[in-house]
C-alpha cells in the first residue's frame, strides 16, 4: 500500500501529540514525588531530603519550557483544528498548572528546612493527611488526562472541597496554638504557608480536571467549582 503525503502528515502529527502527552507525564510524575518528598521532608524533620526538592524544582521548569516551545512549533506547522487544537491548548495550560504545583512543593521544602531548626510542633501531624489528599487528587486528574476520561476528572475535581475542609480545620488549630503560646507563633506560620501551599496544588489540580472535561466534551463543565476554605485569610508564597 502506497502512502500518501497526508497519511505521512497524520501520523507525524500523532506523534507529536504523543510526545506532548509523554513529557506531560513526566512533568506530572516529578511534580507528585516533589509534593511526597516535601512532606516527608518536614514530617521527618528531613533537610536534606527538603533541599533537594528545592532544587529538583528546575527539572519542572525545564519541561515546561520545553512544552511551550514545542506547542508554538505545532500550532506554526499544522495549525490544528477543532480537538486538534484543544489537545495542543490543554498541554500548554496543565503544563503552567503542574510548574505552579511544583513551585508549591518547593516552598514547601524551603520551609521544612526553616521548621526543621525548632523543636517539633504536634500541628505537624495534620500536614500528611492533607498533602496525601491533595496529591492523590494530582494523581487522579494526571490519569484521567492520560486517559482522556473525563469523568474520572471530574471525580477528582469534586474532592478538592475535602482539601480545603482540611485546610480550615488546621487553621483553627493552628491558631490556637499561637494563642496559648507566643513562641508558637512563628512555626505556626510557617505551617499555615504550607497548608495554604498543599490548599492551592489542590486548585490547581481541579483547574487541569477542568481543562480535561473541555478537552474531551469541547464545553466547560456546568458545575459550580467546589471550594471550601472559609478563613478569608489571604496566605500564600
Amino acid at each position: 500500500m502506497t502512502t500518501t503525503m497526508s497519511d505521512h502528515t497524520v501520523k507525524s502529527f500523532d506523534n507529536d501529540l504523543q510526545h506532548l502527552s509523554q513529557v506531560l507525564a513526566e512533568m506530572g510524575g516529578l511534580a507528585e514525588s516533589q509534593l511526597s518528598s516535601a512532606i516527608d521532608a518536614l514530617v521527618r524533620r528531613d533537610s536534606e531530603l527538603a533541599g533537594r526538592v528545592v532544587q529538583a524544582d528546575k527539572r519542572i521548569d525545564d519541561l515546561e519550557q520545553e512544552i511551550g516551545n514545542f506547542t508554538v512549533r505545532i500550532l506554526a506547522l499544522r495549525q490544528p483544528m477543532a480537538q486538534d487544537l484543544r489537545e495542543v491548548v490543554a498541554a500548554i495550560k496543565i503544563a503552567a498548572d503542574l510548574e505552579r504545583i511544583g513551585d508549591y512543593a518547593k516552598n514547601i521544602a524551603k520551609r521544612a528546612l526553616i521548621l526543621n531548626q525548632g523543636q517539633p510542633l504536634r500541628p505537624v501531624a495534620s500536614i500528611p493527611r492533607m498533602g496525601m489528599l491533595a496529591q492523590q487528587i494530582v494523581k487522579g486528574v494526571l490519569d484521567a488526562y492520560m486517559e482522556k476520561d473525563a469523568d474520572r476528572a471530574q471525580a477528582a475535581w469534586r474532592r478538592d472541597e475535602d482539601v480545603d475542609e482540611m485546610y480550615n480545620s488546621l487553621f483553627r488549630e493552628l491558631l490556637t496554638y499561637m494563642m496559648e503560646d507566643p513562641r508558637n507563633i512563628s512555626p505556626c506560620t510557617h505551617l499555615l504557608f504550607i497548608a495554604k501551599n498543599i490548599e492551592r496544588i489542590g486548585d490547581h489540580a481541579t483547574n487541569i480536571a477542568e481543562i480535561i472535561y473541555f478537552l474531551v466534551h469541547g464545553k466547560s463543565l456546568d458545575e459550580s467549582r467546589p471550594k471550601g476554605d472559609t478563613t478569608n485569610v489571604a496566605i500564600g508564597d
